[in-house]
């Protein structure tokens, strides 16, 4: 089952729940999800939806991947597709993809996203795109594995970077907080911290 308007709207209504400070930055895709647009398809203008994953690895970096497109260092992620049922599954399917991780070695943090992003995409004469926003939910997941064959129509490099060198400070200090959740949450259940998979939050 494809993304519905009502699965982004009751995940952005619940990450506005813990995050209202954001509410500013997300009204637009409040106002487009309002006016019926359907933000699942890559065609929709001003902007529409996108996946993002936020890998950590046991010494807890956070794996970016050098996209050809923009020739930036990015975190994994992209368009929805239609096989994605929801937005985690978006995230976790972008990230196989483009990294050649296996997805039963990747493991959630959380059915939300920890974090929605609004940023400017340029212009693409390319493939006939005019610049638009992308509105990225950002999902986090940990694994024990290491980058396989990646994805090389879409990324040509992949490296796994500290915390502090990534330079948004509300993700930075969101992924911060979650990890030290995560190892609170760990040494409740006297597992060594992410040695054992993460439980979803709120099972």
């Amino acid at each position: 089952m494809a993304i519905t308007a009502d699965h982004i709207r009751t995940t952005l209504a619940d990450y506005l729940d813990q995050h209202p400070e954001a509410k500013t930055e997300l009204g637009v895709v409040l106002g487009l999800l309002d006016d019926g647009d359907d933000l699942t398809s890559r065609k929709t203008l001003p902007g529409h939806v996108t996946a993002g994953a936020i890998l950590v690895s046991p010494d807890r970096r956070i794996l970016h991947i050098l996209h050809n497109a923009t020739g930036k260092w990015l975190l994994p992620g992209g368009h929805l597709e239609a096989s994605d049922g929801t937005l985690l599954q978006a995230a976790g399917r972008e990230l196989a993809e483009e990294t050649g991780i296996p997805p039963h070695l990747v493991t959630p943090r959380s059915h939300a996203p920890l974090h929605i992003d609004v940023h400017p995409i340029d212009a693409n004469p390319a493939k006939d795109e005019p610049a638009h926003h992308h509105f990225d939910f950002r999902f986090l997941f940990r694994t024990t594995a290491d980058v396989g064959d990646l994805q090389t129509e879409e990324v040509s490099g992949a490296a796994w970077r500290d915390i502090d060198e990534i330079t948004d400070p509300t993700l930075r200090q969101r992924i911060a907080t979650a990890l030290l959740d995560a190892d609170s949450d760990a040494a409740m259940n006297g597992q060594l911290p992410l040695a054992e998979p993460w439980p979803l939050a709120g099972e």
